[in-house]
């Protein structure tokens, strides 16, 4: 998934960097999300409930759609570019958006080395990585099944962590939501007739998307937790990065575009703008209106609304085990993101003062 803008002030952590739509991170926190809560400010949900109240639904809507559309969006522009082109052009249209805003905010970009070569990494493994994965495998799988398959993010995510974070230890129901939710995946794939009808090359790709991310949200956690930076420059300078490592792979594996046909043209567009660079803005505005949590929940409706889009648009059969595999698959990533409720001890409590 990405991430997104009301932009709080508080430092960046590994959750800050731009990611695709995916869900929430290893540790069970949407990619917006930073470390610590961001300090309230003129803008923030105390400061202006009404606004909140009034705003946020919508920016949720939005988001939702041009996530759910994304994968409606790399199905166009892969008719007529090669995979990696649409990459990197998406990630072009995003980099302009966000280095629009920077200037807007009058931000600047990070000036550490140390911070630019880990970003690197990140923008390798959070947007080259993935959205090149994800355009190659939709030259094979309906964008239906690429939108659900990166709906396993969450789970990736989960079962990393155990290895990698040894702060986040797995619950039991956390454990039953990973094997649910895998077993989901098997029922999308259809693994009781053999797999049959599915182009197993092109699922794995999407697969291996999906868990790009939460590498890439783990990496970022361990390196560039408190780095002073907000989120809007971080985001910034990795998809600076991303682009230029897509500058140097692209002429590598493919030949220039003979023609720039009008329709998968403006779907790269859309889906660099609005799914890369708008959604980041839009992510961290929810996130500081209305916390992770609520703003994490955007994670669900996009398979949803990738499978409508696909269906209505572009006329991709759908077999009965898919959304009903889709919907396993969104119970258990559920699952895996739930917490156990603490409980009060009885000296917490309040007592009763005296009449």
């Amino acid at each position: 998934m990405s991430t997104t803008p009301g932009t709080p002030t508080a430092s960046a952590t590994p959750s800050t960097t731009l990611s695709g739509p995916a869900g929430p991170t290893a540790d069970g926190k949407p990619t917006a999300t930073p470390a610590a809560a961001p300090v309230a400010t003129g803008s923030g949900p105390a400061a202006n409930p009404a606004r909140r109240a009034a705003g946020w639904p919508v920016r949720f809507a939005v988001l939702s759609l041009i996530w759910g559309f994304s994968f409606l969006f790399i199905k166009v522009g892969t008719q007529s570019f090669a995979p990696l082109q649409v990459t990197l052009g998406r990630v072009v249209f995003g980099a302009l958006v966000l280095l629009a805003m920077l200037a807007v905010k009058r931000e600047r970009l990070p000036r550490s080395g140390r911070t630019w070569g880990h970003l690197a990494a990140a923008a390798l493994f959070l947007n080259v990585l993935p959205f090149s994965l994800f355009a190659y495998s939709e030259l094979t799988i309906p964008s239906t099944l690429a939108g659900i398959c990166n709906a396993t993010s969450p789970l990736w995510g989960m079962a990393l962590s155990v290895v990698a974070l040894s702060e986040d230890r797995p619950t039991r129901r956390r454990v039953a939501g990973l094997g649910i939710g895998f077993l989901g995946v098997l029922t999308v794939l259809g693994a009781w007739q053999g797999f049959t009808g599915t182009d197993l090359t092109g699922t794995a790709m999407a697969l291996g998307a999906s868990l790009c991310y939460p590498i890439g949200w783990i990496y970022v956690r361990r390196t560039l937790a408190g780095s002073g930076q907000s989120h809007l420059a971080m985001s910034s300078a990795q998809l600076l990065l991303a682009g230029a490592q897509l500058a140097v792979l692209t002429p590598l594996f493919t030949t220039a575009p003979t023609s720039f046909p009008l329709l998968p043209m403006l779907a790269v567009f859309a889906l660099g703008a609005l799914g890369t660079g708008l959604a980041f803005l839009l992510q961290y505005g929810l996130v500081d209106e209305v916390g992770p949590t609520t703003a994490q929940m955007v994670t669900y409706f996009v398979p949803v609304i990738a499978t409508a889009a696909g269906v209505l648009l572009l006329h991709e059969q759908l077999s009965w085990n898919t959304p009903v595999g889709a919907l396993i698959v969104l119970a258990g990533a559920a699952l895996t993101q739930s917490r156990p409720r603490t409980r009060r001890s009885p000296s917490a409590r309040p007592r009763p003062t005296a009449g």
